[in-house]
């Protein structure tokens, strides 16, 4: 189980967001691209409006150099790994966009949702019609605990438009306490990174170690007071490399399960649409999504933030312990 590459990748992507955030941190001020806060949100959120944002780019641009950099010092660089690296750069370039109409806008409202799909689906299709052309690969599931697996032919495509258009908008969802996207996606990616070189696809696991590197190099920035933002080009990139990485590394299931924090946030959100509608106005939630809830029963960033994390720290260690 050789995790050398992928720590590597981790640690250079670690270095690259702390050296240059200062920097990038002061461009994205002076460039103006600030955050618009959501009109609805708790009332204390109206101090993060000015905050810069977009600062996705940094943390992005780190992952992708460091998972680059690393794969082919280890010659490890593949297909896949090129493949998986071209789904994250344009789910990131589609948050990318929706951030800048946003801003252009003045208001918390990019890209509409039937336009983002329109983007995004595409992109998982041609991954899934990939996954399935690859011989090593395949169309099969495996079922966690089992050791059953479950061929779905030509239907695999949709079960990858589910897992990345899903964790992309769910970890989207779940960027809105400072700190919390960044930390619960370095929690599922490390543990992605042990499970990727303990099924044998320890080069697809350096996308996962430069993406953990990233994101705990981002919290230097990004933590409780934040002095900068991912924004959408930040999560949704975040978001797909979850995907990816657990798509390639044909841990498709274990995947939702480690990154499972990030799953009921966006669970909490269609839970709350469902339940308004069918009782005709009533809300399950206070706010969704989850973390807005925690806040109005009185719990303050800080506390939901770490709480959130611990759940994600608990939800990483079962995918593991249910992963081959």
């Amino acid at each position: 189980m050789d995790v050398t590459p992928p720590a590597a990748a981790s640690a250079l992507a670690l270095a690259l967001t702390l050296g240059a955030g200062p920097p990038v941190v002061a461009w994205l001020k002076r460039a103006g691209l600030a955050q618009i806060v959501r009109e609805d949100a708790p009332r204390r959120h109206l101090e993060k409006t000015g905050t810069p944002t977009m600062g996705g780019v940094l943390l992005i641009g780190a992952a992708l150099a460091a998972s680059v950099v690393a794969a082919a010092a280890a010659g490890w660089f593949s297909g896949s790994v090129a493949v998986g690296l071209a789904v994250i750069v344009i789910f990131a370039a589609i948050g990318g966009v929706d951030d800048a109409l946003g801003i252009a806008r003045g208001r918390n409202l990019g890209l509409r949702a039937r336009e983002k799909l329109a983007l995004q689906i595409p992109v998982a299709l041609l991954l899934g019609a990939y996954v399935v052309r690859t011989p090593r690969l395949g169309s099969a599931v495996g079922l966690p605990g089992t050791p059953w697996h479950l061929d779905l032919g030509w239907f695999y495509p949709v079960l990858c438009v589910l897992l990345v258009v899903g964790m992309a908008n769910a970890v989207n969802l779940a960027d809105g306490l400072d700190g919390l996207a960044a930390g619960g996606v370095a929690i599922a990616a490390t543990a992605l990174v042990v499970m990727a070189a303990r099924v044998g696809a320890a080069p697809i696991g350096v996308i996962a170690g430069a993406v953990a590197g990233a994101s705990l190099g981002f919290l230097w920035f990004n933590a409780h007071p934040a002095r900068v933002f991912m924004g959408d080009v930040g999560s949704q990139g975040l978001g797909a490399a979850l995907a990816v990485t657990g798509i390639l590394a044909k841990l498709e299931i274990p995947m939702l399960i480690v990154g499972g924090l990030f799953v009921v946030e966006a669970l909490s959100v269609i839970l709350q649409v469902v339940y308004f509608r069918i009782t005709g106005g009533r809300r399950l939630f206070r706010m969704s999504p989850l973390h807005h809830h925690c806040e109005l029963i009185g719990w303050s960033e800080t506390q939901t933030v770490v709480r959130f994390w611990i759940c994600g720290v608990l939800l990483a260690a079962l995918g593991m312990g249910l992963a081959p």
